[in-house]
């Protein structure tokens, strides 16, 4: 098991949701942490104050991943602050709503620029200018099957998926690169509480999770020297039932 005490993680969409608790799980681990952020400023100053109480660096660095200068510079510009990385968690997205009679060509591109490509550019200038170190890209526990309702939101996750795997065998053995694929954990932005509650007992587990075990789950995968190309699914068994 590698301790990740005193290693430094640029974590993508870091200040709010499930990116955000993973920052701050991994600061519980000795862990200095970048945080990306696009537009929620004042979230990510939040969030530097709550690392940095808890005795590890923290930095904030913002990046529109629709503008490719600035997602290309991202990797240096963490670099920059932090002087050195050791681990990349790709965790933002977009996810916009739209279905088979409704998707667009340009919907479907978006989605493939913010979740697939973004992240597959990261990895490849982290390997490019870290060349050591570990990867997990976040997914989506609907991979194993179809989500209707966000059509290009859930094709640029399948290409993710599979991007996961050709990076793991191709940047062995000196980068680790795994993935997470989360199920009911938070409501859509905008939903309430109550729409994963209404939505628990569809699952075998008979509840929704929490952004904790997404992290829990990330820790594990980071302290791993032994594992990569692996995809785990935080979903409360849902990718089981779908694939049956």
């Amino acid at each position: 098991m590698d301790s990740l005490n005193g290693k430094t993680a640029l974590i993508t969409g870091a200040a709010k949701r499930i990116g955000r608790e993973i920052a701050l799980t991994l600061a519980d681990r000795g862990v200095n942490i970048a945080i990306h952020y696009r537009s929620s400023a004042d979230e990510a100053s939040a969030l530097l104050d709550d690392l940095k109480s808890k005795g590890v660096k923290a930095w904030a660095v913002a990046a529109d991943f629709e503008k490719p200068e600035e997602r290309d510079s991202l990797i240096d510009h963490a670099l920059a602050v932090a002087g050195s990385l050791d681990i990349l968690v790709n965790s933002a997205s977009t996810f916009p709503a739209d279905t088979l009679a409704d998707v667009t060509f340009a919907s479907v591109v978006t989605n493939m620029e913010v979740n697939a490509w973004t992240p597959f550019s990261l990895c490849r200038d982290f390997k490019e200018k870290v060349g050591k170190g570990k990867i997990i890209n976040m997914l989506d526990s609907r991979i194993h099957g179809e989500d209707w309702s966000h059509v290009g939101y859930i094709l640029s996750k399948h290409v993710l998926a599979t991007l996961t795997r050709m990076i793991a065998l191709d940047y062995a053995p000196d980068i680790t690169v795994n993935a997470i694929a989360p199920g009911l954990i938070l409501p859509p932005p905008g939903k309430p509480q109550e729409y994963i509650e209404n939505l628990a007992g569809t699952l075998p587990l008979q509840k929704h999770g929490d952004p904790k075990d997404v992290s829990q789950a990330v820790a594990f995968l980071l302290e791993s020297d032994f594992i990569t190309g692996q995809i785990i699914y935080v979903d409360g068994g849902r990718h089981v039932r779908e694939g049956s």
